[in-house]
């Protein structure tokens, strides 16, 4: 679905990606595992174009969109959960979901109920404010607007951020029941070294703004391997 090949970027002068390289197949939930300032989040910002390509290729779904802006990749069928959430604050959880419905080309109150069952925290939350939700409510509503839209790749950045250990929990369990009912594909960027490892089929290694190896999610959960690989503790 999702093809990467030499993809270099970064921000004006200063280079931050450096020939990246790798694929997702239709379905899969990739990780991508590295230190800050490695260059993961400028990753994700590239797939969706928000960060300019200064060599390189993406290609998705079998056309070439390197240079396509944001939205158009949108209406391809991605979709970006940012770090730091970026929900609308002053808008009702259920306007935030509205907002996501504007790619869906179904019925609103059919889709906006459709992610409620995935994330059921939110039903009673809906008349709130999203600015007076936790943190965790509100990575929770991030992911439920960002599905509202029908994305088939969504790119997940940090998602346990900040968040305490039972919403991690019910955000593993919500995406494992993506995954089994949407087919969803997901790259996801994360230190959390048990959600990593909990969701992903295989783990890429970022270095520097370079993919360096591919390792398997039971590699991660090895603290001892995991600080040979990139230097981060258990």
């Amino acid at each position: 679905m999702l093809t990467v090949d030499r993809l270099a970027a970064g921000y004006g002068r200063i280079p931050i990606l450096f020939g990246v390289s790798f694929s997702v197949a239709a379905g899969e939930f990739v990780g991508i595992l590295g230190h800050n300032g490695m260059g993961k989040t400028t990753l994700l910002r590239a797939l969706m174009g928000y960060v300019p390509a200064t060599g390189g290729s993406v290609t998705f779904d079998g056309a070439d969109i390197t240079r396509l802006p944001p939205y158009a990749r949108a209406r391809r069928g991605i979709g970006l959960v940012p770090q730091g959430r970026e929900i609308f604050p002053n808008l009702t959880v259920a306007e935030n979901l509205r907002m996501g419905c504007l790619l869906s080309a179904g019925d609103e109150r059919e889709t906006i109920a459709g992610v409620l069952t995935v994330f059921p925290r939110l039903e009673r939350l809906l008349d709130r404010a999203g600015g007076a939700l936790s943190g965790g409510e509100q990575q929770l509503l991030a992911l439920a607007r960002c599905l509202c839209a029908g994305p088939r790749l969504i790119l997940l950045d940090e998602p346990t951020e900040g968040i305490q250990p039972s919403i991690i929990d019910e955000i593993i369990e919500a995406l494992h029941t993506l995954r089994r009912t949407r087919e969803l594909t997901i790259v996801l960027v994360e230190q959390n070294l048990h959600c990593i490892a909990s969701l992903s089929q295989r783990v890429l290694i970022i270095q520097k703004g370079t993919i360096t190896q591919e390792v398997s999610p039971e590699a991660v959960r090895d603290p001892a391997l995991i600080h040979e690989f990139v230097g981060m503790a258990g």
